[in-house]
């Protein structure tokens, strides 16, 4: 199997390159060579690779600046996936594409099933609904899987990487109590898409949910990042972690209050359930030691 991952640069792409080459050839292009920005380099590249799998790991994440760059957000967020799904209906392959619990609104007080109503607050939420509706305007042949709070290893910069620079530095940090959802290791989610690909037939094409399992605060989830860095020698600063509303920290971008997306789904797909979010956590800071 000829597999294509966009978005090589990424902190997922980079957990997913070498577990996906225990499912086939791993072709992984970052933007100089399919720049999900350009239609034709989205054409140009499919044509040229043919693959039997596209795994679409690349997105605008900048949730805050999508607010000023709005036509970039939505090319490469809502444009170029249905795009990758067009040349997969071409070819007769498959597309996995990641998406967010950011289309939603928060406004639930129970575990998002992948059937509710959506209703993205912001720039960056809107972009990838939009994607998910191209795609699936494009055909059936396809994954899209949402997920939420995704940190990894990789990448430019996550939550947990923040925490620790922060926590070097100061010896007081505030952060947000009243947002909550699941911590999604990179790692966690990397094995799921990989286990999802046996199971890559018309029957299951649709959309799904994963992060891992576990809830929190992103208050919670510094205090936890803090308490396990500590216990395996990472130097720290910080004393007080402050608990703090998302008035007191206006951001352009409105997030929703409540982010937790229900796994039951994939979960009975895969057969497995996702691993607690403290679990994913340790082997994350585990790495960064090393």
């Amino acid at each position: 199997m000829k597999i294509l991952l966009a978005g090589s640069g990424g902190q997922l792409a980079q957990e997913l390159q070498p577990i996906l080459l225990s499912s086939g050839e791993v072709i992984a292009v970052d933007r100089t060579s399919l720049d999900l920005s350009k239609a034709e380099s989205i054409r140009q590249a499919m044509a040229e690779i043919q693959p039997d799998l596209v795994v679409n790991a690349g997105a605008y994440t900048a949730v805050d600046k999508a607010e000023i760059e709005p036509e970039l957000a939505q090319a490469v967020n809502g444009i170029a996936p249905g795009i990758l799904a067009e040349e997969c209906e071409k070819l007769g392959s498959t597309l996995i594409h990641i998406s967010t619990d950011y289309v939603f609104d928060g406004s639930q007080g129970s575990p998002y099933l992948e059937t509710d109503s959506t209703n993205p607050l912001g720039t960056y939420g809107k972009s990838k609904l939009m994607g998910e509706e191209a795609i699936r305007k494009a055909g059936n042949r396809h994954i899209i899987i949402r997920t939420a709070w995704v940190y990894g290893n990789g990448g430019k910069g996550n939550f947990v990487k923040t925490m620790l620079r922060l926590g070097k530095e100061r010896e007081e940090i505030r952060v947000v109590a009243d947002q909550v959802g699941s911590p999604t290791w990179t790692g966690d989610l990397a094995a799921a898409i990989s286990h999802i690909i046996p199971h890559v037939q018309p029957e299951n094409f649709g959309t799904y949910q994963y992060t891992n399992s576990g809830v929190c605060s992103w208050y919670d989830f510094a205090i936890a990042i803090f308490e396990e860095a500590e216990k395996i020698g990472f130097p720290l600063k910080v004393q007080r972690v402050v608990p703090i509303t998302t008035s007191e920290y206006p951001t352009p971008a409105k997030r929703p209050a409540f982010s937790v997306l229900s796994s039951v789904k994939i979960s009975a797909l895969l057969g497995t359930h996702p691993p607690h979010w403290r679990q994913g956590l340790r082997q994350m800071l585990a790495r960064e030691v090393k």
